[in-house]
């Protein structure tokens, strides 16, 4: 009753009651107050650690990028079994995750503390949305040219990454993850063989973008020039002679005899037999269930029902607006020609490529670092205890990459990392502001320490990932430019609406829903990208690509970014002058990633309690 009084008492504020704001806040406080059971539901919180161990044994290259090592042996449940039995396998996932549905079950939200609340809704949006993926097949399209295995393992096993090499154990660890690598391929082929069948492949132009990573990993001229060579050569010095000749041999064995002819399996499987039969089309909307295929991924992404059409036409709209944005940005600029022709002409001037070097690329983003870091406490309260980096993309993935954020580890070993693929130095534009506060500082760093170091929330809580909300911040903190001594310069400011931020982000929604259920080619997806922004045709192809590849994923940013937005709006008007940006942002980082939807519930909690 408790808890309808307060809905009610929020639904009257905002649109009959003309009661003094203050009286009104009381009463709120007060009826909120009344509602909320105190104590915390111990029996739900050992669910919520039961769900996370078991969640980490099924998959154990998650727990070794968090620091826990238990598992550092061991490749994924499903992936550890040969193909003919992999159907086994996803169904112990999918008896795992109804387990878990029906445990919930058991339990009343409505009895559980606010902050038990919040748990409660995120792990049954998890599991619900784990439940809807079984039976899509997607084991059938196991490769890309983004995030799959064969990529994780040259990461893993390059020595720069989150599986340690610190001990001898360590390095026979690792050894037992290369055996089951081998049994992972023959698994990925036997799949891809079955989608032959069934009519669900990948497209042409994806599986020609993997084949060359496929062969450079299986090259081998010399070992010691190897990706896989990184541990051997900066093993530690306190190892013994006799482990370090043990161990280099066992390596050198382990590359040469099974890493080495994996990746050629499957370059010469995907070269062979999959390419010939690979789909022209590049949309799921030509697969089977393809209509379906793609919802999943949109909820999966968003964390929202929007439907495909929805999204679409969200992306007209913000394409339109940041379009008149950008006419006026131009006129300040003084340009007389049109967007697309300001936008060729900063190409080719050299002025915005000024570098020679990748030392200079990367020194360059650590000026910006310079520039943000003290603005920083006048809008965020909180600050992660994690050490930060900025690297180059290492060569092997270089080509395929994007800038990106690779987390820190919860206990400061491994810090948070920037990277940045670096092709030709001479190529590359001038450091782009919006990207690092993005990827960097506040925006990933931020948001992904803080939620890792937070220790008052559940495990599967402090290290969740729901994309709309990742990414939705990341987007959102390049709206906070101007605040943190950025975007002085008309250039950066036009990268900012109109380059790789802003438009990029609501270009997406239009070409992500437009290959995906048909209305736009390859091509003309790479010819709208072009149209509306400044991007070079090799970058606008390599986007594409990416959105071909993974589905969905490229509509969370624009989608989150506006959820924080609308809810930020939602607030002030609401608060008035007891708004506080800052507290505001420190809500939304000590919560920690959660759905859309349970985040605006959370934030509704938190402005009740201003």
């Amino acid at each position: 009753m408790a808890r309808y009084l307060y809905q009610t008492a929020l639904v009257n504020y905002q649109s009959r009651f003309k009661m003094k704001k203050s009286i009104y806040l009381f009463l709120l406080l007060s009826f909120y107050a009344q509602a909320q059971p105190s104590a915390r539901n111990e029996a739900l919180h050992r669910l919520f650690e039961e769900y996370y161990e078991d969640y980490l044994r099924l998959h154990p290259q998650v727990a070794t990028r968090q620091g826990d090592n238990r598992y550092d042996d061991k490749l994924p449940y499903n992936v550890l079994l040969l193909h003919e039995r992999t159907d086994a396998s996803l169904n112990e996932v999918y008896r795992f995750y109804a387990s878990y549905r029906n445990r919930l079950k058991k339990f009343n939200s409505q009895t559980l503390n606010p902050e038990d609340r919040i748990s409660y809704y995120i792990l049954s949006d998890m599991v619900e949305r784990s439940l809807t993926s079984q039976g899509l097949q997607l084991n059938q399209l196991p490769v890309n040219q983004m995030l799959t295995v064969p990529l994780t393992m040259a990461q893993l096993g390059s020595g720069r990454n989150s599986h340690p090499f610190k001990t001898v154990k360590d390095y026979e660890n690792w050894l037992k993850r290369v055996e089951a690598f081998a049994q992972w391929t023959e698994s990925a082929i036997g799949q891809m063989q079955k989608g032959l069948k069934t009519g669900i492949v990948l497209p042409r132009v994806i599986v020609e973008r993997v084949i060359p990573q496929m062969e450079n990993l299986a090259t081998l001229n010399e070992v010691q020039k190897s990706v896989f060579w990184g541990p051997i050569h900066n093993m530690p010095d306190h190892f013994q002679e006799e482990e370090r000749k043990i161990l280099t041999a066992a390596y050198e064995k382990a590359i040469k005899t099974q890493l080495v002819p994996s990746y050629r399996k499957l370059a010469n499987f995907l070269r062979q037999e999959y390419l010939p039969k690979a789909r022209s089309t590049t949309g799921l909307y030509a697969l089977p269930n393809g209509d379906k295929i793609y919802r999943y991924f949109i909820n999966l992404y968003t964390t929202t029902r929007l439907t495909p059409e929805d999204i679409h036409q969200l992306g007209l709209r913000e394409v339109a607006r940041i379009t008149t944005e950008l006419e006026a940005l131009k006129a300040e600029m003084g340009f007389e020609g049109s967007l697309k022709e300001l936008f060729r002409a900063i190409e080719q001037d050299p002025k915005y490529h000024p570098y020679n070097t990748k030392e200079e690329v990367l020194d360059a983003y650590r000026g910006i670092q310079a520039k943000v870091e003290p603005h920083l406490p006048a809008l965020f309260g909180v600050s992660p205890k994690a050490p930060f980096e900025i690297r180059e993309t290492e060569a092997f993935r270089a080509a395929s990459a994007s800038a990106e954020y690779f987390g820190a580890l919860p206990d400061g070993s491994r810090p948070g990392i920037f990277y940045i693929p670096i092709l030709d130095a001479t190529k590359m534009g001038l450091a782009e502001e919006r990207l690092f506060l993005h990827e960097a500082l506040p925006g990933h760093h931020f948001q992904v320490s803080l939620q890792h170091e937070n220790t008052k929330l559940p495990r599967f809580q402090r290290h969740g990932w729901f994309g709309a909300f990742l990414e939705g911040w990341g987007l959102y903190t390049e709206s906070l430019g101007e605040l943190l001594g950025c975007y002085t310069d008309p250039y950066q400011k036009l990268i900012a609406r109109g380059g790789g931020g802003e438009m990029h982000r609501a270009i997406r929604l239009v070409v992500d829903t437009g290959i995906h259920t048909g209305r736009m080619t390859r091509e003309e997806a790479i010819d709208y990208m072009m149209d509306h922004e400044v991007i070079s045709e090799r970058e606008a192809i390599l986007e594409i690509d990416r959105y071909i590849a993974r589905p969905g994923q490229a509509l969370s940013y624009k989608i989150g970014e506006l959820k924080i937005k609308e809810l930020r709006d939602k607030y002030q008007r609401q608060l008035g002058d007891r708004f506080s940006l800052r507290s505001f942002h420190d809500a939304i980082l000590l919560g920690g990633a959660m759905p859309l939807t349970v985040l605006e519930t959370y934030l509704d909690q938190w402005a009740a309690e201003q």
